[in-house]
């Protein structure tokens, strides 16, 4: 069991790399002579290099911001921020009477998820509940309706 364990937590960091800012390396490091010379860039002067390596290092820090950005509002899988795993609370579109595996439930900020793991049914019709989706311990998403009890494991389908 703890084998599959670390397993799942170095998968975890892993997928968290992309949105890692790495230093930025000198173009002229990153480029052989050869290159350097058929870019032309053998040209410049040394405030030139130094501006060109300064632009490319902000470019680079602001990708690295619109991706962590963007991945915290568009979820599939995880959600990553500065602050880690992030839930998402929402609302239920519509009416269900429970789910079973294979069940796509709409949200009221417009994602889709289906239900991978668990059943329920309910005697009376869940309508526009309020739901809270949480990452799991060792990972997948488990979504928490308002009033009811089981939690099913769910995965992001759009």
């Amino acid at each position: 069991m703890r084998p599959i364990r670390l397993f799942l937590l170095a998968a975890l960091f892993a997928a968290t790399l992309p949105l890692q800012a790495r230093e930025y390396v000198a173009i002229e490091k990153r480029l052989s002579a050869d290159q350097m010379k058929a870019t032309g860039l053998d040209q410049l002067t040394g405030q030139q290099l130094d501006l060109l390596n300064r632009l490319l290092s902000d470019d680079q820090q602001a990708v690295v911001k619109a991706a962590r950005e963007d991945s915290a509002t568009k979820v599939r899988g995880a959600s990553f921020s500065d602050e880690g795993v992030k839930s998402i609370s929402s609302a239920l579109v519509g009416e269900l009477r429970g789910w079973t595996r294979g069940t796509e439930l709409t949200l009221a900020n417009g994602q889709r998820w289906r239900v991978t793991e668990g059943d329920y049914t309910s005697m009376k019709r869940i309508s526009n509940a309020n739901v809270t989706i949480t990452r799991g311990l060792v990972g997948g998403w488990y979504l928490q309706v308002e009033g009811h009890v089981p939690r099913p494991k769910v995965t992001r389908i759009d």
